[in-house]
Formats: C-alpha cells, sequence, structure tokens
C-alpha cells in the first residue's frame, strides 16, 4: 500500500526501521520492515547492535530479491561473542563479526533470493581487511584470516604456462615431455608455480626469448623431482629443486626369461638391480631415459648363450650386454647406456666371470661374441665370433686354424725324444735343435738325420727315387747301392 502526501501529492515511501537492538540466542532470520510481521519477526534495521550469547550463531538477512541493490546495514558486535553474518538460505557467508567490531554491508546483486553482498569494516578505531575480499591467486579465505592456497592441477603434453597459472601447483603424471615458461619480463618478478614429476619420464622445463632457467635453457626433472620456479623479472631461478639426498639404495629383483621388459618408474629407482631366471631366448631391460646409474647383476642361466641387454628403447643409442653370472656398472645420460668403469682406482685386481664363447667374460660393445674367457680350469681363451680359436693351458698353446707369422718362430730347443716342432698323437717325431747350429730330425725319439755347418749325416739307410748328385769334392762313405751318380 502506498499513501499520498496531502501537501505535495507525491507518494510517500515506507519508513525503515532505523534501529534495531538484538541479542542473538539462537540463529535468527530477519524480515524486510515493509514485509514482516514487526510484532513478531525481527526487522533488518538500518543500524543493529547485536550481541551473541554463544559463539558460532547466525544472523540472517532478508531475501535479496525483495529489494533493490544498494540496500544496506550497519552491524555491530556488541557481545564478546563473534557471529556469522550469512544470506537468507543460510548457504553463504557475507561476513563474521568480531567482539566489539562494526560491518557495513551492502547490497549488490539481488537475482536470487542469496543475493551477492559485499562489506567493510566501519567506524573502528583500527582498521582490518576483510579475507574473503582480499583472497586471490595463492590466497585462500579461512574464516578471518587468508591462508596460503596452491590448487593442484595436471600437467597437459608441451603445455605452456601463462601469467594466470601463478601460485598454482603442476604435476607430471605421463612419460617423457616438455612444457613451456611464459617471458619473465612478462609476469613480472613476483611470479611463481609449484612443480612435480610423478611420471616415468623426464620432464623438461623449456625457457622462451632466450631466457635462462637455473643458468640454461631448459630444466630436467626426472621422476619424482620437484622444485619452486619463480621468475626473476628476467630469468627463472628454482628453490627446493630435485629429490630427498638421503643415502639410500634400494635393490630390484625381477625373474625374466625371453623378450623386452620395461621397467616401471618404481622398479627403476632402484639403484642394484638383480635378474634371475632361465633364459630361452635373449632379454632386453628398458629403463627410463632418465639420467642414473646401476648395478646390474645377471644371475640367469643360460643354457644357449642367450644375453641380457640394458637399454633406454632409443633407436641408434648405445646398450650394456651383461654375460650370465656377470656384474656391471652402468650410467645413463638419458639416451645412452654406457659403462661405468674405464680403470679401477686403487685395485691391485680385477676379476672377470668365465664367460663362454659365445658371451666371453671380456668382450666388445658391438661384437659381444668376441673376446678372452676361462674355457676351464688353468685355461685362458680366446673367442672370435663365438668360436674358440686359442686355448692356452699349462701345456702350452693350441690354435684352431691356420697360424700366420710375419716374424720369427721362436720354441725350445727340444731333444730326439721331445721334439720342439711335433704332431699330435706322435709327439716324440718331429724337429729339434741338436747343439750350437745344429738341426736334428726325429723319427720314434730317435735321431734320424742332422743338420750341420759341415752338411747332413743321417742315421740308417737313405733311399732316393731320383739321382743322387754331388758338385762338390767331398768323399761317399759306407757301400752305396742304386741310382746313378
Amino acid at each position: 500500500m502506498s499513501y499520498t502526501s496531502p501537501f505535495t501529492g507525491d507518494v510517500v515511501q515506507p519508513t525503515d526501521v532505523s534501529y534495531e537492538s538484538i541479542t542473538l540466542t539462537a540463529n535468527l532470520q530477519l524480515v524486510w520492515p515493509i514485509n514482516g510481521n514487526l510484532s513478531t519477526e525481527t526487522p533488518a534495521a538500518r543500524i543493529m547492535d547485536v550481541s551473541a550469547s554463544s559463539a558460532g550463531l547466525e544472523l540472517r538477512m532478508p531475501p535479496a530479491d525483495e529489494v533493490s541493490v544498494g540496500q544496506d546495514a550497519l552491524i555491530k558486535n556488541t557481545g564478546a561473542n563473534t557471529f556469522t553474518v550469512k544470506t537468507s538460505d543460510g548457504t553463504g557467508t557475507i561476513v563474521a563479526i568480531a567482539s566489539g567490531t562494526s560491518r557495513y554491508i551492502y547490497l549488490t546483486d539481488n537475482t536470487t533470493a542469496a543475493g551477492t553482498w559485499s562489506n567493510f569494516q566501519f567506524g573502528a578505531g583500527t582498521s582490518s581487511a576483510d579475507a574473503a575480499t582480499l583472497a586471490g591467486a595463492g590466497l585462500l579465505a579461512s574464516g578471518l584470516t587468508l591462508n596460503q592456497s596452491h590448487p593442484v592441477e595436471s600437467i597437459i603434453a608441451s603445455q605452456s604456462f601463462v601469467d594466470g597459472d601463478r601460485a598454482k601447483t603442476y604435476v607430471w603424471g605421463g612419460g617423457a615431455t616438455s612444457v613451456t615458461l611464459p617471458s619473465a619480463v612478462t609476469v613480472g618478478d613476483d611470479w611463481f608455480f609449484l612443480i612435480k614429476n610423478n611420471g616415468t619420464g623426464t620432464l623438461t622445463v623449456n625457457t622462451t626469448g632466450g631466457q635462462l632457467i637455473d643458468g640454461g635453457a631448459s630444466k630436467a626433472f626426472a621422476p619424482n623431482e620437484s622444485a619452486f620456479i619463480v621468475s626473476t623479472g628476467t630469468a627463472f631461478i628454482t628453490i627446493g629443486y630435485g629429490v630427498s639426498t638421503q643415502f639410500e639404495f634400494g635393490v630390484l629383483t625381477k625373474t625374466v626369461t625371453t623378450g623386452t621388459y620395461t621397467l616401471t618408474a618404481n622398479e627403476a629407482a632402484n639403484t642394484i638391480m638383480i635378474f634371475n631366471g632361465t633364459l630361452s631366448g635373449n632379454v632386453t631391460i628398458i629403463v627410463p631415459p632418465v639420467i642414473n646409474f646401476y648395478v646390474i647383476s645377471n644371475q640367469c642361466s643360460a643354457p644357449g648363450g642367450e644375453t641380457l641387454t640394458i637399454s633406454t628403447g632409443a633407436i641408434g643409442a648405445n646398450t650394456a650386454t651383461v654375460p650370465a653370472s656377470g656384474q656391471a656398472t652402468v650410467f645413463c645420460d638419458s639416451t645412452n647406456i654406457l659403462n661405468a668403469n674405464t680403470t679401477q682406482a686403487g685395485g691391485t685386481s680385477f676379476s672377470l666371470v668365465n664367460g663362454t664363447a659365445g658371451s666371453p667374460s671380456l668382450n666388445f660393445g658391438s661384437e659381444t661374441n668376441t673376446g678372452v674367457y676361462r674355457p676351464g680350469a688353468g685355461r685362458f681363451g680366446i673367442s672370435i665370433l663365438g668360436n674358440l680359436v686359442l686355448d692356452v693351458d699349462a701345456n702350452g698353446i693350441n690354435v684352431t686354424g691356420a697360424v700366420n707369422s710375419t716374424t720369427k718362430l721362436v720354441t725350445a730347443s727340444g731333444t730326439a725324444a721331445a721334439p720342439s716342432i711335433t704332431f699330435t698323437g706322435d709327439t716324440d717325431t718331429g724337429i729339434y735343435r741338436t747343439g750350437a747350429n745344429g738341426v736334428g730330425v726325429a723319427a720314434n725319439g730317435a735321431q734320424v738325420a742332422r743338420f750341420e755347418t759341415t752338411g747332413l749325416t743321417v742315421t740308417g739307410d737313405g733311399n732316393f727315387s731320383g739321382n743322387l748328385e754331388s758338385t762338390g769334392t767331398g768323399n761317399f762313405k759306407g757301400g752305396i747301392s742304386g741310382g746313378t751318380f
């Protein structure tokens, strides 16, 4: 209902309730003076002194969609307990008012019953800001205070970060990938975010425009590594980069038989790796393409000379083959698997596993079936393409194949009973040294011929199928039968 002034003829608006003193003993719902029953309900006055009998009580404003924007109220807490001013449905907090303080609230959006309200502290000897009003990137309002907040988001492969990522926590959960930082000049010297690699491959953080991160164009984060990345205004630095510095070795024991085995990030986090099982085919172990150090123990049985190879899986990269019953220390440079031992510092000896002809204990990366091994007790063998070609034992050297020498072949003098150059199966027949400047031929352990500077001496008959010619003046001694002189 409206009224008309008899003096001006204008409509007279209903009068606001200017002041109300309220004691809260329970949560209280206010009403607008023009819509409520003031004999049974409490109006929302323009100025309200409120005292709460206990903590945690609520003062709820009337529905916002029943008035115009700009509707306001000044609320003072005259009691000892903090109370909360909420929207009409009780779901939204407008402001919490501490003892002895006053808050001025006003409506900025009346499209819903809850509406949107703003507030500021009013009439205090000292002023404090409202936490909800000040909350922003990295800050979260919790009651009357601001608290740190770093909301967690997942990294998208090849993501480019922007100014709006300030104070966020980004987590990567995949294989090897790269992301790009914004311009340090654009985001300024107070911009930062947090990053964590929870994946299985290297996460590379790249810069733009020639800017640097920790002095380089990029920064690599291995699995489980994390850091704050902070802009200096011209470059980026990391704070708290890396994983725990606690000295700890993990041990992986894994059974393999044949084929390719790709290690998980948790498996590859172990420095010591023991592989066992009976191999039915060659085995390749794929480790993540990240910088790391490994101690490999191949405890597999390889009845057919099967091999165990460590690799990153990168095409054309170096690999390491560990023979059965062998151990190796290797390192990964994020692409290649390389031998960690070139010399043994401080050692007096170096031991190898026995090896086999097909997998020598000392071999070559590009030809693992060529090298040196131990064929048996008291023996030293050289294998070429998986075949024993030289076997050395206490009795001497045994060679499979031809022997070619471009210099002297020196042997012991020998005797008629044991010639220095002899034959398998007839070791008392051969050639030996009779003495100074003398060479003898032995048959069945006895001398049958001797060559010296004075000539040839033959023991026994000399049988010739051709002519015996002499160009000198020497004499023939003894009887001569057959042939023509």
